[in-house]
């Protein structure tokens, strides 16, 4: 009897890297392109440690503001010059979104190409999954990360809500800088909320919802907005460097906050 050889048995042997014939390599670049502009201008920022702030407005890279607290002078704590403010804090949402169960899909097609689309060979020898350090540390992190940034969520609604204060501090004022930090921190809360993370923290491990009527509420009100947290994903990140941008052109005196009241 003669064996077959272990590749010819797992896999089958086609020349063609593909034999798809629509356009596929467009997703994966769009996404690349997307998310290497992301981190380049939010690398700018983070380091760059100006024009975060106008008035009652406050970029969501620099919230909490920490320099209001006196971040180079706690004491005995002495910072390099080189850590920002805003470095202590984006850990944490970087670190939500890159141990994103969508994020980890678009970024893992994108630059590691594994694969690079349904359909398509990868240029990797073998495939193991997120079973072996990093990837099943960054798997198991996402969990820990949600209850982070959705603490991280109340600061930044705390900050749409004194965005209402008038430049001399006295409430009652409302800008188009207002309308863009309450739409900045309702899309951060529709994509943490419609996190799986979240589904599971509300919803899972449960035998019996007729026993948890709250809980299955809650799971059922989540379930409705998961299926749209890849869009949210896109939209809110794409929001954050917008809020970031006008906040910043403020500060540098380009553009003129438009008053409603």
């Amino acid at each position: 009897m003669t064996t077959t050889p272990e590749r010819e048995r797992t896999r089958a042997q086609i020349p063609q890297r593909t034999l798809r014939l629509d356009n596929w390599l467009a997703q994966p670049i769009v996404t690349a392109s997307i998310l290497t502009a992301f981190i380049v201008y939010a690398a700018y920022v983070i380091l760059a440690n100006d024009h975060y702030a106008s008035g009652p407005y406050l970029s969501p890279f620099y919230s909490p503001n920490l320099t209001d607290v006196g971040m180079h002078g706690w004491g005995w704590v002495s910072w390099p010059a080189w850590i920002t403010p805003s470095i202590l804090i984006i850990w944490i949402p970087m670190g939500f979104r890159f141990t994103c169960y969508y994020y980890r899909k678009a970024y893992y097609r994108a630059f590691w190409q594994s694969p690079t689309a349904c359909a398509v060979s990868e240029p990797h020898k073998k495939y193991t999954g997120e079973s072996r350090f990093p990837l099943v540390f960054i798997q198991n992190m996402h969990r820990y990360f949600f209850w982070l940034a959705a603490l991280l969520n109340v600061v930044l609604t705390y900050d749409a809500v004194i965005a209402f204060r008038d430049y001399d501090g006295r409430w009652g004022h409302m800008g188009l800088g207002t309308v863009v930090l309450i739409v900045n921190a309702a899309l951060l809360w529709m994509y943490t909320l419609s996190c799986h993370a979240c589904r599971h923290a509300i919803g899972g491990r449960l035998k019996h919802f007729s026993n948890h009527p709250i809980r299955y509420r809650l799971w059922t009100w989540v379930s409705l907005i998961n299926p749209h947290h890849q869009r949210m994903a896109w939209i809110s990140l794409i929001w954050v460097a917008f809020t970031d941008v006008y906040v910043r052109l403020l500060s540098m005196g380009v553009i003129s906050d438009i008053r409603f009241f």
